[in-house]
């Protein structure tokens, strides 16, 4: 596999939690102070679009990794959960690492 499919799958997973992350820090403030509306409803959409892309780059690692149904979709929802995509993508970066061929040793194969 690709180093760049796993790249994408990092970089989206961690977006994703930041997001997240951001997203429940708006929550608090727009439901327990009554303050900042409009930004959670930009950080929402915001977090909705970088989660579907997550969704979709997650698909194409966990196909080209041949991981299991469970396995793809505890990957997939760990982005609904906050801190847990953090300590997930850790996990699949170690699982996955191996399994990356460098695009230099394949030119050269």
């Amino acid at each position: 596999m690709k180093r760049s499919v796993l790249t994408r799958y990092r970089v989206m997973a961690f977006a994703t939690a930041v997001m997240l992350l951001v997203l429940c820090t708006c929550m608090v403030a727009k439901y327990g102070f009554d303050t900042g509306a409009d930004l959670t409803l930009v950080v929402s959409q915001v977090h909705g679009v970088l989660f579907m892309v997550y969704l979709v780059f997650a698909f194409d690692l966990s196909s080209k990794a041949k991981w299991s149904f469970g396995r793809m979709l505890w990957v997939m929802l760990s982005g609904t959960i906050p801190l847990a995509a953090f300590f997930v993508e850790r996990q699949v970066r170690a699982e996955v690492e191996p399994l990356v061929v460098d695009g230099l040793a394949t030119a050269e194969a």
